[in-house]
């Protein structure tokens, strides 16, 4: 399947939005062979068909795919059409989607024994009214992603709710043009992740239970990087308290417990108007990646941070860090709500803060060294002198058509 670039995504997608005169509506029913008849409806489907799931427990034994473009797969709610994965025979995830111009909307999906949903190099996909969920609650041994769209361009997610994924409930990755709101993300290891992705809108969610709420990440060694262009704005990010269950060796095993949102070695990034409570480490941390690496065309400086006018409160009480009831006595009881390392790329800006913020610096001075040589002290960054350019940022509208 060739790949769009974001140039023609949009004129491609005009091609697609009307359903052909010959498509076709597909029930698939729960009960007796659910596993063979909705495999074999997401086989024959043509472009254009929708494939209505009825209300009722589809109980799977294996995971499922899709790789004909411009299918909707339909449920009659994420509380009434429930694929049940407990029965799972292998490890892979729940469904995969590799095809453009899918939506998939008003369903759940329960324990798969790998990820969720993942979409791989699917253009113009639409997750609405999704529901994932591990039922046994925070477990190493849960899938990694709940929804999981990588290596795609024009991302919309909208509605969705996921818990129990033991990296990120809502990960997006490797892609461009994203937006992911109006979503409920509680008790995974990360409730929202945007990796080595651009041009992505975080707007409107509720992240909470989580280890930390919403990560903005850029990693090296992968195919895309340079992950930025980003604005986390109006999210609702409150008691993100749970301890780390993600496996060992994971990059996002490293966060701590207690942080609200975390912009890592990603440039451009707008953090505003979010309401950030009871979070034990960090309201938001901007930091540089933590680790060495060896890859040439990584920057592990994070630049051109911005953080606005957010509302804070009660966080900073109870900080999994070294040395922690000491950095809360230095700071009358406990820590302010911003945490920067202190590091950034000669020459550039790695942070501003809108006046009257509260925060603190690490002051570390290497890059990769861990906290060895921190030297913590008051936030002293300037304001920001220029408006975050939005335009660009967020899935194409076309999408919106879809959620009729």
């Amino acid at each position: 399947m060739a790949k769009l670039n974001a140039a023609c995504l949009a004129l491609s997608m005009t091609a697609f939005i009307a359903a052909p005169a010959w498509a076709e509506t597909i029930n698939v029913a729960a009960g007796e062979g659910a596993q063979e008849r909705l495999q074999e409806a997401l086989i024959l489907a043509e472009p254009g068909d929708e494939i209505v799931l009825q209300g009722g427990r589809f109980e799977l034994t294996d995971g499922l795919s899709l790789d004909v473009d411009s299918v909707t797969l339909r449920g009659a709610g994420m509380d009434q059409t429930v694929l049940d994965f407990t029965g799972q025979q292998g490890a892979g995830e729940g469904l995969l989607v590799t095809s453009d111009f899918v939506t998939l909307r008003d369903f759940a999906l329960e324990n798969p024994k790998g990820d969720g949903i993942k979409s791989k190099g699917a253009d113009a996909i639409v997750y609405h009214r999704i529901r994932v969920t591990w039922t046994n609650g925070p477990d190493q041994n849960n899938g990694a992603y709940g929804i999981y769209p990588v290596e795609s361009t024009g991302v919309l997610i909208d509605g969705t709710k996921v818990s129990g994924a033991s990296d990120a409930g809502i990960y997006v990755g490797q892609s461009f043009d994203i937006t992911v709101r109006n979503s409920i993300a509680e008790a995974n290891v990360a409730g929202i992740e945007i990796e080595n992705s651009r041009n992505a809108l975080v707007e409107n969610n509720i992240a909470t239970r989580n280890t930390g709420g919403i990560l903005i990440f850029d990693l090296p060694g992968l195919p895309v990087m340079g992950g930025g262009n980003v604005i986390v704005r109006s999210n609702l990010v409150v008691d993100n308290d749970t301890d780390n269950f993600a496996p060992p060796g994971n990059i996002v095993a490293g966060v701590r417990r207690g942080t609200g949102i975390m912009v890592m070695a990603n440039d451009n990034v707008l953090v505003e108007n979010n309401v950030l409570t009871d979070n034990d480490t960090a309201d938001i941390m901007v930091i540089a990646y933590t680790q060495p690496f060896d890859d040439d065309r990584y920057n592990p400086y994070p630049r051109e941070v911005t953080v606005g006018p957010n509302v804070y409160a009660r966080s900073g009480r109870n900080p999994q860090l070294d040395g922690g009831e000491m950095l809360m006595t230095a700071f009358g009881g406990s820590l302010p709500s911003v945490l920067w390392d202190g590091l950034s790329e000669d020459g550039t800006t790695a942070l501003y803060a809108v006046d009257g913020t509260a925060g603190w610096s690490l002051s570390l001075t290497e890059q990769g060294k861990g906290l060895g040589d921190a030297n913590p002290g008051p936030l002293v960054v300037d304001a920001p002198g220029k408006t975050f350019q939005a335009e660009g940022v967020g899935a194409p509208s076309e999408l919106e058509d879809r959620l009729g």
